[in-house]
């Protein structure tokens, strides 16, 4: 069985609205707001590398596709690595390198029973909500960024329906520009 990770660049207050750019008022936050600090970006070099496939909900796969495939540098792997969109409303074929379209989270469900390397799940907060909703998550991967946002789309959905899950923390750091990484396993 493969693991699930939810990777994301998270504000202080929860919200992983347009970190790099965007439509929140603040987009860009991760590199306008705090001073860059290689080390604490260590961790996404590694998700690359250790990844078997690539998740992302509709809106992040149109951010994406038409920008990382030419970061050949930066994400050499994450381009070549198998990629799925989860989506009921794509009807165009992908034109990203080696993605396809998954409809539904049984769909993931079944991705998550084959062989393989983790599969990552790179922004797309209704997706991270939909998948931890159905248990489907198995690892959180998260920079905390000095900054409160106030609004905007966030991880954890807020609302009395949304599935209880005790995390444990196996993994953690703090970088000098304030960032705090912590990675957590889903305690089931």
């Amino acid at each position: 069985m493969r693991t699930l990770i939810v990777t994301e660049f998270i504000s202080l207050d929860g919200v992983i609205d347009s970190p790099g750019g965007g439509t929140h008022p603040r987009a860009g936050w991760t590199f306008k707001e705090v001073p860059f600090v290689a080390e604490a970006y260590e961790i996404k070099g590694t998700e690359q590398l250790e990844a078997g496939a690539m998740l992302m909900g509709r809106v992040s796969y149109e951010e994406f596709a038409p920008v990382w495939p030419s970061m050949v540098e930066d994400f050499a792997q994450y381009n070549a690595m198998p990629k799925y969109v989860v989506s009921t409303t794509l009807t165009e074929e992908p034109t990203w390198n080696n993605t396809s379209i998954v409809r539904s989270l049984d769909d993931v469900a079944d991705l998550k029973q084959g062989d393989g390397g983790p599969i990552i799940v790179h922004g797309s907060a209704t997706l991270a909500q939909g998948l931890a909703a159905a248990g489907l998550v198995d690892r959180y991967h998260l920079l905390v960024f000095p900054v409160l946002l106030g609004a905007g789309k966030r991880l954890f959905a807020d609302d009395a329906g949304a599935q209880f899950a005790k995390l444990e923390l196996v993994e953690q750091a703090a970088y000098e520009n304030g960032i705090i990484k912590a990675v957590y396993d889903v305690v089931r």
